[in-house]
């Protein structure tokens, strides 16, 4: 019996040190694919890639792959004046790539595949609703411009699918009310970390790498690390974090910064401003061996965000025994114990530099144990293989 097929569209390079949730939870789902399925992946190449729109034999993540370059794209981590999103749309056009399995992480692209045969699955990473009524930078999304566009866009392509599943609930209840022809289909996902590269160290452990990390860095063995990772861009909100840590005015304490983007030059001139220069390291971007490592030392990790899904930077650090700060967006607020992390009621510096002072101050209050616990019930190991256990289901039987 043929194995059945599963193409994943999505623009990005997973080659590249690229930054985002989303080429993260794709690797995973590469990684654990059974044997029984054959994986595809339609995405960007670069000069490594000599034949573009051919299928290639590849790897990822130790799994072999069919890969897809549409186009070479060199740095995904910063946007350009057309929206790739856009690119890898049009490359798609008035070709035929369907699969018995389809999984999009995006809207857009689904447009070329309204008369492609097979399941269709769309994840949505964001709270949408949100995402459109976010105040600050309007080129944060293009279609923040024109939301009558992307919801009459919207409307017509999720008819396609066979299942529209968002790791944010009320995103997820947002689609259900907004379109009740498909409801049915629409439903919440547990976003899920790669447990075999995020774990925690024990105390003794934790406590050396941290004074190693301080020494290389030129800082006082006590340093205590509080930790960012994620694209430099205006969803994100690096610049109030920035603002946050200078409010937080704590001796001995440091702000690494990892990730990339557009943001990056604004973030280093108000680091400047703020007197922070000798307080915060900004360490591009980060392969992902080399993230699990610093969440596995540091105090803790904040997120400043004006809007999320669930972002798998918070799973990856819990699982590691790291405590989370958060602003309040996003499924986080709900996913987060008492004794786990911090929800900053205010997206203002003040609120954060309270936040990461109590945890600083009272790491006791957020056992390693703690965080722990609540990152577990969304490991890979179970969470992926469950999904792809139920594909081979529908698959076979037809359910």
């Amino acid at each position: 019996m043929r194995k059945p097929v599963l193409t994943i569209f999505y623009q990005f390079n997973p080659w590249n040190t690229t930054i985002g949730g989303i080429q993260t939870l794709i690797k995973t789902f590469i990684k654990y694919a059974p044997e029984e399925i054959e994986v595809r992946l339609v995405g960007t190449g670069d000069d490594k890639f000599q034949h573009k729109l051919k299928w290639q034999a590849a790897e990822v993540a130790g799994r072999e792959i069919s890969f897809l370059p549409l186009f070479s794209l060199k740095n995904d981590n910063f946007r350009s004046l057309i929206p790739t999103t856009f690119k890898y749309t049009a490359a798609l056009l008035g070709r035929y790539l369907a699969s018995d399995f389809m999984h999009f992480h995006r809207l857009e692209p689904s447009l070329a595949a309204w008369n492609w045969q097979g399941e269709k699955t769309l994840f949505i990473h964001n709270d949408i609703h949100t995402q459109m009524q976010a105040a600050g930078d309007q080129k944060a999304i293009l279609w923040r411009r024109f939301p009558g566009a992307y919801f009459a866009l919207e409307s017509l392509l999720v008819r396609q699918f066979s299942q529209i599943l968002s790791c944010n609930t009320d995103a997820a209840e947002f689609y259900k009310q907004r379109y009740p022809n498909v409801q049915d289909r629409v439903a919440y996902i547990k976003n899920s970390f790669d447990n075999e590269i995020f774990y925690p160290l024990s105390q003794a452990q934790r406590q050396a790498q941290r004074q190693e990390l301080a020494i290389k860095l030129g800082l006082d063995e006590e340093t205590r690390f509080i930790l960012f990772a994620g694209r430099l861009h205006p969803q994100k909100d690096p610049i109030l974090l920035v603002r946050g840590f200078a409010a937080l005015n704590q001796p001995h304490t440091h702000l690494l910064i990892a990730g990339d983007g557009e943001l990056a030059t604004e973030i280093r001139v108000e680091i400047g401003r703020l007197g922070l220069s000798s307080q915060v390291t900004m360490l591009g971007a980060v392969a992902i061996e080399e993230l699990a490592k610093l969440h596995r030392i540091c105090d803790v990790f904040v997120l400043s965000s004006a809007y999320e899904g669930l972002p798998l930077v918070v799973l990856e650090a819990l699982a590691s025994g790291t405590p989370i700060v958060t602003t309040k967006c996003g499924e986080t607020p709900k996913l987060l114990a008492a004794d786990s992390g911090i929800v900053c009621e205010q997206r203002t510096p003040e609120s954060i530099a309270n936040a990461l002072r109590q945890i600083i101050l009272h790491p006791e209050d957020y056992p390693s144990a703690s965080c722990i616990g609540t990152a577990y019930p969304y490991a890979a190991c179970t969470v992926i293989r469950d999904i792809y256990s139920k594909m081979l289901s529908r698959w076979k039987f037809g359910d």
